[in-house]
């Protein structure tokens, strides 16, 4: 009778180990500041489907967008320390952290998001930064083309720009400041109501922000300064105590995944801009392009952020010329 007992019992445990595949799966908490309704919130959510489904579950997510689990300037230590298991949030949010991803943000002539986030992906891929090695890079993606865009004052020249105070924050500022205007640092999310009130005479954003942030119904003009175009880089993280809790297998999947993803984004930040130029447009928007001179004349001026940026990392010992070299390089295949 014992025995028949302590067979039962073991019995029941082996049952139970075998009903409870919960427990054998790998439960990830994923942190975005993005909020739901966005599209790069939306891709987040994708891939994290798109692991669980190519993974036979043996990977789940629990997902947190609009900084419900970590506050966008605090993701990549969050991540790294394993408060969030996955993160995504763009780098000029911890300014000065990411040294060698900062020049993927100079003004250097982009014009599309597909382009920005192919150059983004070849920087990690060419230059494995160090200041990545305590978190495990998922992929970068980045927005097209950051314009300057006016309330009432059309811009055609440097001199229509000077004194004209944009709103603008990081490398969009600077942009401003070497183009002879004032920038103006405010967030995003106060943009709107500063245009409206006149409190502004202008704002730097990519084009997608007419329309994700109704920026076109209080702006008349937007100059295509692309010479002078700067990005913004976004980067999704994963703890690295949990990529390697991973199979090798497992790791295999996700990296596929992330190739495919980082596409995906680049690809979502030019459909967005189409949409942000066809709202400015539906709102009596005039589009004001620049002959060849003029966008020489402007990424001239703005070169002198790319000559602080490489002097101001050699003093951490990084080649920084070296780095905008290759991105130009990049920029000049067809």
């Amino acid at each position: 009778m014992k025995r028949r007992s302590v067979l039962l019992v073991l019995f029941f445990c082996v049952t139970l180990f075998l009903t409870l595949p919960a427990d054998a799966q790998i439960r990830l908490t994923y942190s975005n500041f993005f909020p739901p309704t966005h599209v790069h919130s939306q891709l987040a959510e994708a891939w994290c489907k798109a692991v669980e489904k190519q993974t036979n579950g043996e990977i789940v997510f629990n997902y947190f967008p609009a900084s419900t689990l970590t506050r966008p300037q605090q993701t990549y230590i969050a991540v790294a320390k394993g408060v969030a298991d996955i993160g995504m949030t763009a780098i000029a949010y911890s300014r000065g952290r990411f040294p060698v991803l900062e020049a993927i943000d100079l003004p250097m002539g982009y014009t599309s998001g597909v382009q920005a986030t192919a150059v983004a992906n070849q920087v990690l891929q060419k230059f494995d930064p160090e200041e990545l090695h305590n978190t495990e890079v998922m992929y970068l993606h980045a927005h097209g083309p950051g314009l300057i865009h006016t309330r009432n004052k059309p811009v055609h020249t440097l001199a229509d720009l000077k004194g004209l105070k944009i709103r603008g924050t990081g490398t969009s500022g600077e942009v401003i400041a070497a183009l002879g205007g004032t920038p103006v640092g405010q967030s995003m999310a106060e943009t709107y109501q500063m245009l409206q009130r006149g409190v502004v005479d202008g704002s730097a954003h990519p084009i997608e922000a007419n329309n994700g942030w109704k920026l076109g119904e209080v702006t008349k003009y937007m100059i295509q300064n692309f010479s002078s175009g700067y990005t913004t880089t976004f980067a999704v993280f994963m703890n690295q105590k949990k990529w390697w809790q991973l199979t090798p297998e497992q790791q295999g999947i996700i990296t596929a995944i992330n190739e495919k993803f980082a596409r995906k984004h680049g690809q979502a930040w030019d459909e967005a801009d189409e949409k942000g130029l066809a709202f400015f447009l539906s709102k009596g928007g005039t589009v004001i392009s620049q002959t060849e001179e003029v966008s020489r004349r402007w990424a001239q001026k703005t070169s002198v952020i790319i000559d602080d940026y490489v002097q101001s990392v050699a003093e951490r010992g990084i080649d920084g010329k070296k780095v905008v070299d290759f991105i130009q390089a990049t920029l000049a295949q067809p």
